[in-house]
């Protein structure tokens, strides 16, 4: 295994590494004005949702790892305290990319990427009319990591008002993961897509509690054919079948391992203990 310590190699590398392996990561593409209303534009993947009450979102617009300079949104957000969260999707990202040029201070992103401003409600800052979310938001304090080239400077971020587009909700009025088609960043000059052949669900155990991976039997959990993800899915019952329940499945006469990695691929998981300890 490749161990590097942070402090021995150059920045450069480093970041490489930090973003090749972090990854994917949402796109904050942050709408600002400066003091005179100019407008300002740029993406930034250092970018998550933190909270929901409040709700607080975080970008780091980072110094330039060659000159050390700050970026304009940063300039802006510390002087008017204001910025759009706009959520990128596949429809724009290539105006996105296109916006993320280091254009001079005075140049519109916005004509530049070809992309509409819209006028915001509660801040000044204009949003993106093209995008399915946009987020208002006032800035509650900006932490500067660093003054040298890539050190990142942490915007902490108030939501106060949200906008979603009505053709990416489901049913019940709530957001549907397959029609917002989001995209994020990975190194270099990768993308991800978040469309149905890149997602999967997993239920969450929030209100149930797996009785673990320590509590498989040793001879499954030695299994050379199910992997740590079986082995996981497995440990996620809170309960093992009884008995009865297990002398009345029908048990296959081939390979058990092979057999339950087959039921856990179509989550049917206690048919797969069923399988196992049959």
């Amino acid at each position: 295994m490749l161990t590097i310590n942070p402090k021995e190699i150059e920045v450069p590398k480093l970041h490489h590494y930090l973003l090749g392996a972090v990854g994917p990561r949402p796109i904050a593409f942050a709408s600002t004005v400066d003091e005179n209303g100019v407008k300002n534009l740029s993406p930034f993947s250092f970018f998550n949702v933190f909270s929901a009450n409040p709700p607080i979102m975080v970008f780091s617009p980072a110094r330039s790892g060659k000159t050390g300079a700050t970026k304009n949104t940063f300039d802006n957000v510390k002087a008017t305290k204001e910025v759009v969260i706009n959520i990128v999707n596949y429809d724009i990202v290539q105006q996105m990319s296109l916006s993320s040029s280091p254009y001079e201070s005075e140049i519109d992103e916005f004509e530049k990427s070809g992309l509409t401003p819209i006028a915001s409600e509660t801040i000044k800052p204009f949003r993106v009319k093209e995008s399915p979310v946009q987020f208002e938001c006032k800035v509650n304090d900006v932490v500067e990591l660093g003054q040298n080239g890539g050190a990142g400077n942490l915007v902490i971020c108030e939501v106060l008002r949200i906008h979603i587009k009505e053709d990416i909700l489901d049913d019940k009025g709530m957001i549907d993961q397959h029609k917002i088609d989001l995209v994020s960043r990975m190194g270099g000059n990768w993308y991800c897509r978040a469309n149905e052949n890149s997602m999967f669900e997993i239920q969450k155990p929030i209100t149930t509690i797996g009785i673990g991976v320590d509590q498989i039997p040793v001879e499954i959990r030695n299994s050379s054919i199910l992997t740590g993800n079986d082995l996981g899915l497995l440990g996620s019952i809170e309960a093992f079948p009884s008995q009865e329940e297990i002398n009345n499945y029908s048990t296959p006469s081939e390979d058990k391992h092979q057999a339950a990695k087959e039921l856990l691929a179509n989550n049917q998981v206690m048919d797969a203990w069923k399988v196992l300890l049959g």
